[in-house]
């Protein structure tokens, strides 16, 4: 499982890259796994401020459509467009091309109730 050391994770399987005061974020080759094919990203989200732990679109594989949740409050203003043309690239890459929004955090304090990569591992290995 890979599990990187330099980003920071959520319970709900989404991984969060901090980029100054920007996080992009995507979902974690654990929930890539479980999700299996990915097959069509939405995010209807972009220009919209929401809170942490709201839902920002949904993701949808051959056996199943998942929510995806805010990692931390603050406005989408990006969705990686070329998920929509390759969404398949989240199961390749789910830490680089797979990525799946840019966020304007509101509040980099939310980043403290994120898990670092030690803690995530041991939540999924149960």
């Amino acid at each position: 499982m890979n599990i990187p050391e330099n980003l920071l994770y959520t319970d709900d399987h989404e991984w969060v890259k901090v980029d100054g005061d920007y996080a992009f974020a995507g979902i974690t080759d654990y929930a890539q796994k479980e999700l299996g094919d990915i097959v069509f990203v939405e995010v209807e989200t972009v220009d919209e401020d929401l809170d942490q732990g709201e839902s920002f679109g949904t993701i949808e594989a051959v056996k199943t459509v998942s929510d995806l949740f805010m990692p931390v409050s603050g406005r989408v203003v990006e969705f990686n467009g070329d998920l929509g043309s390759d969404p398949e690239v989240i199961n390749k890459d789910p830490y680089g091309d797979g990525w799946i929004i840019k966020i304007k955090m509101s509040d980099i304090s939310e980043l403290d109730q994120l898990l670092n990569h030690t803690t995530y591992a041991k939540n999924i290995d149960g």
